[in-house]
């Protein structure tokens, strides 16, 4: 096998735990998430032969999944249509050749993570709110991932490996909003997130805990109801920000999983970020926001892509996102349009590229 490059950290498989597990009767799913999560395809000739893809994909798959390991959850296969190279979700996850280009402009950290480190695992880019890069496991990866290139291997991996940067947010009290992120924070079992939530909640000016997560929507058996005890547990006012895409993801156990959230008492946004060949259409940005809507998540951002060395294949011109954004808001109530954005290094806060 061939050895992957060094910026990759590589993690053990994790273990089932029984107290992710549903009991009979509670509405939750009787699933174990763990277990979804190990079954995860990583091999590209599996995910082409599971959705009877043409064999010419083989070789650039195998090649670009040496750049970016492959990872996919088959609830998220699941998803996607057979046959269909242009499948929407499908684009987001398959390795391509065009993973080897670099153009001028697209760089390995392209929002500047290195210059907001302040502690092992903590960014701080905003006024009032700082980022723990709670674990560099994710449950996929997604192509265009603007952490494809992060070395997560730098970062604390062990509860005791937090106390530096959980010092620095007790000494520093203009902080009242800690982001969970990654990697994907709830990729951590619910012990290691309960912990986590107290330590933040034993900082007296931390009023907020935010948690950034693709896996509602791509491995949707992990919002279970310990794991709501978890996020509503303490003091801190948690908000969950998930990241779907496209509306073909809010189907079946997704949909499930975000209501949930929802009508457990959790608030929950959305981000997407704008793709060529994935959203770069009215009618499937139009889709994605009234699906959240409908299962009360509110559009929160498009991103304009981060140029991420490995993902210049998605970049669609911002004209083209304002004239997208110009004609949701035409057709759209006002609280189902996202914020247009892009993430600028050094500045106080996301860009908006259309007026608000």
């Amino acid at each position: 096998m061939a050895r992957r490059p060094k910026e990759f950290a590589v993690f053990p498989p994790l273990a089932a735990d029984p107290a992710c597990l549903s009991a009979p009767g509670d509405g939750e799913p009787r699933s174990d998430w763990r277990s979804s999560l190990q079954a995860a395809v990583r091999d590209p000739d599996d995910l082409l032969d599971l959705l009877a893809l043409p064999d010419d994909l083989r070789p650039a798959a195998r090649a670009a999944a040496q750049l970016f390991p492959l990872v996919v959850p088959r609830s998220y296969i699941a998803r996607m249509i057979p046959g269909d190279v242009r499948d929407p979700l499908l684009r987001q996850v398959l390795p391509l050749q065009e993973e080897f280009d670099a153009p001028p402009g697209f760089a390995s950290d392209p929002v500047d993570d290195a210059a907001a480190r302040t502690a092992p695992g903590l960014l701080q880019k905003y006024r009032g709110r700082a980022l723990l890069i709670a674990t560099g496991t994710c449950a996929v990866h997604c192509r265009y991932c603007f952490r494809r290139h992060y070395p997560y291997a730098d970062e604390p991996r062990r509860l005791d490996d937090w106390a530096p940067a959980l010092d620095a947010i007790r000494q520093d009290d203009s902080l009242h909003e800690v982001l969970l992120s990654g990697g994907d924070p709830l990729v951590l079992g619910d012990g290691r997130l309960r912990a986590l939530f107290a330590a933040l909640a034993d900082i007296p000016h931390l009023r907020r805990v935010r948690i950034h997560s693709r896996l509602p929507i791509v491995l949707p058996d992990r919002v279970t109801r310990p794991l709501l005890d978890v996020l509503l547990g303490t003091r801190l006012q948690p908000v969950m920000v998930v990241h779907a895409n496209h509306p073909q993801e809010l189907r079946g156990d997704c949909v499930d999983a975000l209501r949930r959230l929802v009508r457990g008492g959790v608030p929950t946004l959305n981000q997407a970020v704008l793709m060529r060949g994935v959203n770069d259409d009215e009618e499937a940005l139009a889709g994605l926001c009234e699906g959240l809507i409908d299962v009360g998540v509110l559009p929160y951002y498009l991103h304009q892509l981060d140029r991420v060395r490995g993902a210049a294949h998605f970049e669609v011109a911002e004209a083209r996102g304002r004239e997208l954004i110009a004609r949701l808001r035409e057709r759209l109530p006002g609280y189902a349009v996202p914020r247009y954005v892009r993430e600028e290094p050094g500045a106080s806060g996301k860009t908006p590229l259309i007026g608000c």
